[in-house]
């Protein structure tokens, strides 16, 4: 069985876009992303070895989308998947992009991806 581990409402600012300004200046990008793992083990133990170790998982997105500069937030959202899915425990992982005020009159426009191990 496979639990659910939530990092919710991440918000940073990276060079994403096609746009000439948007390739220029870093945007607000908001991001969520949830992990599915056995964490049965964890339950148990009551030991952060035996899960998966969300702030490890947190400054690792951190890091890569603070220093990285894409076309499209597909790619984006799907680095970050990549990220999760590089710890062991995580089976599957799910993440949600979106660029806040991106498109008039509307409050955000975003991607989700849905990545699993092979």
């Amino acid at each position: 069985m496979l639990d659910r581990i939530i990092i919710k409402d991440l918000f940073l600012r990276c060079i994403v876009g096609i746009n000439d300004i948007e390739r220029k200046q870093r945007q607000d990008v908001l991001i969520n992303v949830d992990m599915w793992a056995d964490i049965s083990e964890a339950v148990g133990s009551d030991d952060v070895s035996h899960t998966v170790d969300y702030k490890t998982v947190n400054k690792e997105i951190v890091a890569m989308v603070e220093n990285s500069s894409f076309y499209l937030v597909e790619a984006l959202a799907s680095s970050i998947a990549d990220i999760c899915l590089s710890h062991e425990k995580v089976k599957r992982a799910r993440v949600l992009v979106e660029k806040p005020g991106a498109l008039r009159f509307a409050g955000s426009v975003g991607v989700e991806v849905t990545r699993e191990k092979k």
